[in-house]
């Protein structure tokens, strides 16, 4: 198995001084499944203060819990000395750690098999788990007793239906079934903690699995209005881009209205000063699950917008992009799956460099002072009263004929 030079090396370093070391976890799973681990864990049999002699740049990242941070060409790597958790008093986190000699008793205490191997070039892949029969099988499997895993840590439970997800592995069915009996646990986790885990699993490769959220009865304890969701409408379709906004967007406009068929009703133009009932429930739901302003921000605006046929006409697109950033504009493009013609009419707007805001309007606030009016409303509404003459006919964007027609 080919492991980075500078992982090669820190397990080296360590062996060399006596100490048992091996690249374990996501990094093996990931590099036996050819995909590119996103970072390499190192287990060690060193304590973390023999571990932070031996080199000479580290971090005491989580000290307490054995776990020191060795910095190698500006980039870190999290090494672990073996341990045994202790109780789980919060159904989270174990009260205190104990630290072990047997790198068994270490992967033991992981949550799946296919996470619970570890490798060195000197020793190979250390699996006695069962990991690489279940990559092979495509399964999802927790080490040992999944009432026990699941009991320890919550959050487990919703990593299963993610690395499902993002794997395009099936959860077997006693870990399954173990899901859907802890799934009240998932109230002691952190809602930004869910938040990354179900943003993880839409911005997979099988976006579709968040259904499974609710199938196994996790989906009343994470909130009631992300609970009451139209769920089995959701439609999220993998060639949506892998952003944040879009594919959360792609997800609760399940919120809007369907017939009797199951189709999505087509929604009217939405108003500028009032939100869609939809729209406001996705930004409930978004809320309760702690997302950042912008995502928020972003999501509300292709739900509002979820559904809508647009005419196919210039000024219906450019009144369209105007009430929105370029970027979600393209992503809402995407969602609706809008026509050849509007992606046409989209590019020659731009390739035009038609004034779709107050930003490039020819005009200013103070063009308007000058020319005598007052600040305040006055000057804001004669400012939008030019962008929507300018959204009908971009050729009036010339300040000589604004202040002319707007200007009494």
């Amino acid at each position: 198995m080919k492991i980075p030079g500078n992982v090669e090396r820190i397990i080296r370093t360590l062996n060399d001084h006596g100490y048992e070391a091996y690249a374990v976890g996501g990094c093996v799973r990931d590099t036996l499944l050819d995909r590119k681990p996103g970072d390499w864990d190192i287990t060690t049999s060193a304590r973390p203060q023999e571990v932070k002699e031996l080199f000479r740049r580290t971090i005491d990242t989580g000290i307490q819990h054995g776990t020191v941070t060795v910095m190698m060409d500006r980039t870190g790597y999290e090494v672990t000395t073996y341990r045994i958790d202790g109780e789980y008093e919060d159904g989270r986190h174990p009260k205190q750690v104990e630290f072990t000699s047997s790198l068994i008793e270490d992967l033991k205490r992981r949550d799946f098999t296919i996470n619970a191997m570890a490798y060195s070039h000197e020793t190979g892949i250390v699996d006695e788990f069962g990991g690489v029969e279940d990559l092979n099988a495509k399964t999802i499997r927790c080490v040992g007793d999944p009432m026990e895993r699941f009991t320890e840590d919550a959050l487990r439970i919703l990593r299963a239906i993610r690395f499902s997800a993002q794997l395009d592995f099936t959860i077997e069915e006693q870990t399954w079934n173990a899901i859907r009996v802890i799934a009240p646990n998932i109230a002691k986790v952190s809602k930004e903690r869910i938040q990354v885990e179900l943003t993880k699993l839409l911005l997979s490769d099988h976006p579709e699995k968040i259904r499974e959220v609710y199938e196994t009865g996790i989906s009343p304890y994470i909130s009631e209005n992300f609970d009451s969701l139209n769920w089995k409408m959701a439609e999220i379709p993998t060639t949506l881009p892998k952003e944040k906004y879009v594919r959360w967007a792609g997800f609760l406009r399940c919120a809007n209205a369907y017939d009797v068929n199951g189709t999505l009703m087509p929604q009217p133009i939405p108003s500028v000063t009032e939100v869609p009932e939809s729209a406001s429930r996705a930004v409930k739901i978004l809320r309760d699950l702690k997302l950042d302003n912008d995502t928020i921000g972003r999501v509300k605006t292709l739900v509002s917008w979820s559904g809508v046929e647009l005419p196919e006409t210039p000024e219906a697109v450019r009144r369209a992009m105007s009430r929105m950033e370029a970027e979600v504009w393209d992503a809402l493009m995407e969602l609706n799956e809008y026509s050849e013609k509007i992606h046409a009419l989209t590019e020659e707007i731009r390739t035009a460099g038609d004034c779709l805001d107050l930003k490039h309007l020819a005009v200013k606030g103070q063009d308007l002072i000058k020319a005598g009016v007052q600040p305040g409303k006055a000057l804001g509404a004669t400012l939008n009263q030019m962008l929507d003459d300018v959204l009908s006919h971009p050729d009036h964007n010339e300040k000589e004929y604004l202040l002319e027609h707007f200007i009494r």
